[in-house]
């Protein structure tokens, strides 16, 4: 079972082999050191300490849930995934997911999404997975050695940015179709990968002032970011700026995003300090889940009623606080999108369609749903026996999310 304690205590996983998974099985097989490995591109980096598992989940927040697309209106929905079964083709293909940390729900919850993706095609003979446990060199040794083994298909969370890029250009020079995801990376499409599947941060920020000029409708905001100059968040906040210009009644108090480092502990002494400046708060947005349920936590320990909570990317156990509250009578608003473990989903479709010569005519820019909106009475998930870390907005069927959380 997922130790039950909070992913911020927890260290990041150890070291893992790399394994070669048989279809839907999550057992995996460690990859033979006989066969000769083709470097790729190699890039010498130093090793490094493996941050903790949470500030890995609020890098892809910030850097890319998270890229920013020019047109809004063909945005992707994670909660309208489109059928890979005609992208399929017939050519056999072997798939690669290289992951640079791994081991935390979320990443586990985006495995299992990769491997339910795939399902649907008759055609694949492998699934092979890789985690560098935060070693940039070791991510770019696992792209050779999965080129060198004969994947047609690579999904990857770009984790080290462009460190990653000669490694993953020389990949596609030998023919694999390489999709970075959740993370926008500097490259060129068509060189260095086929797409980069990222959120469209910007165009979040408009949706979140969206719903609080038509629930809200007047008051002081508040927007709460990542670490400092995280282009993520300037991106979340330009979006919600631009947003709340048709609604004069709302007033952005802060120009710049107030840091927290996506830290829990961080996040609510910021919010406690916020407290202090301004009088009168009505509501908070925030571009990570676990930094906003610290700043509810803040506004509850000072006995204050909690504003407006705005934010993206929720969990099992900031959704159970908001019921929680409900249930006492002391809830407040709340919105939240979600559906980011599906972002993977895009990643498969488009790497088998370019492999296979099919057309994906998905856009790569991805806009998350709304999970959970108090002002049309729509109620997140909350189970209580999941992670808290959990997010029960996966597209996957139940049992096999389950399956994820006894891992």
């Amino acid at each position: 079972m997922f130790d039950m304690f909070r992913v911020w205590q927890a260290a990041a996983p150890k070291m893992q082999t790399q394994f070669i998974a048989d279809g839907e099985s999550s057992v995996g097989k460690k990859v033979s050191t006989d066969r000769p490995v083709r470097h790729v591109g190699a890039c010498r980096t130093h090793r490094r300490a493996v941050p903790h598992s949470l500030r890995h989940i609020a890098l892809l927040i910030s850097a890319g849930l998270i890229g920013t697309a020019a047109h809004a209106t063909d945005d992707s929905l994670t909660n309208r995934q489109s059928d890979i079964t005609p992208l399929c083709g017939a050519k056999p293909m072997i798939v690669g997911v290289s992951d640079g940390y791994g081991g935390n729900t979320w990443r586990k919850t985006g495995l299992a999404e990769v491997k339910d993706e795939l399902s649907r095609c008759k055609n694949v003979k492998r699934i092979i997975y890789s985690n560098a446990n935060g070693d940039p060199q070791k991510a770019n040794s696992d792209i050779n050695s999965m080129v060198a083994q004969g994947v047609n298909v690579l999904i990857m969370l770009p984790d080290f940015g462009a460190v990653q890029l000669p490694a993953m250009r020389a990949a596609m020079k030998a023919g694999v179709s390489v999709v970075p995801y959740s993370a926008q990376i500097s490259g060129v499409a068509g060189r260095d990968y086929v797409v980069n599947v990222v959120g469209d941060t910007k165009q979040i920020g408009v949706l979140w002032a969206n719903w609080l000029g038509t629930n809200l409708k007047k008051g002081n905001v508040v927007f709460v970011g990542g670490s400092p100059g995280a282009a993520g968040s300037r991106n979340f906040m330009d979006g919600l700026k631009a947003g709340l210009d048709k609604y004069p009644n709302l007033k952005l108090l802060n120009d710049q995003f107030v840091v927290t480092n996506w830290n829990p502990v961080d996040a609510q002494k910021a919010t406690a300090g916020l407290i202090a400046q301004y009088p009168h708060i009505d509501a908070i947005v925030t571009d990570y889940g676990v930094t906003a349920l610290a700043a509810a936590k803040a506004f509850e320990q000072a006995h204050l009623p909690v504003p407006a909570i705005v934010t993206i990317a929720s969990d099992n156990e900031l959704n159970c606080h908001y019921l929680s509250a409900k249930k006492s009578g002391t809830a407040f608003p709340y919105y939240t999108l979600d559906g980011t473990t599906t972002y993977v989903r895009f990643a498969v479709r488009h790497g088998v369609a370019s492999y296979q010569g099919t057309a994906d005519n998905e856009s790569p820019s991805v806009l998350p749903f709304a999970y959970a909106d108090s002002a049309k009475g729509l109620d997140p998930k909350c189970d209580p026996s999941a992670p808290p870390d959990a997010d029960l907005s996966s597209a996957l069927p139940p049992e096999k999310l389950k399956a994820v959380f006894e891992q």
